[in-house]
């Protein structure tokens, strides 16, 4: 998908917000991964950061606690005309989350070799199974995301030897 310079500035925008709310979460002691979801009219309507060991919520992940605020803000699950920003690749549960929840564009920032549920390991997205078509655009920010991440694991690793 080729992007016009203005696109590619608004997507770096928004995910360099995105990374802000990822070091919050490292910060607060979850892995560093945080989502923003704007309108159509790129005005910010919801934000999320990983929440799962402060919540000690399993589904606390930053694009489900980002899509919940933003059905809530918007008053309805359908949020087709807007963009998911999220710093790493959504995992299966999320990008089913995504999926039903319609969102028009999906971009995200370093694909996830493990879990990544939407072009690395499995593309729910695109599969039999999903009944809306995402956009998608990765690698926004790609190599700042993934510093941010690698930095927190090999902190963590550190600090528990």
């Amino acid at each position: 998908m080729s992007l016009k310079y203005s696109e590619y500035l608004i997507h770096r925008q928004w995910m360099s917000h995105a990374l802000q709310l990822a070091k919050s979460a490292g910060d607060a002691g979850d892995i560093p991964v945080g989502a923003v979801i704007v309108n159509s009219n790129w005005d910010l309507i919801a934000e999320g950061e990983n929440r799962k060991e402060r919540d000690c919520d399993p589904t606390a992940h930053a694009e489900i606690v980002a899509l919940r605020a933003a059905a809530k803000q918007s008053q309805s699950w359908r949020l087709q005309g807007c963009t998911l920003y999220v710093t790493l690749e959504p995992c299966p549960m999320c990008a089913g989350a995504i999926v039903q929840a319609r969102v028009g564009l999906l971009v995200y920032g370093v694909d996830d070799a493990k879990t990544g549920a939407v072009r690395t390991v499995a593309n729910i997205p695109d599969s039999a199974a999903s009944n809306h078509k995402l956009r998608v655009i990765g690698g926004i920010l790609e190599s700042s995301c993934r510093q941010q991440l690698q930095e927190w694991f090999a902190n963590r690793r550190h600090s528990t030897t």
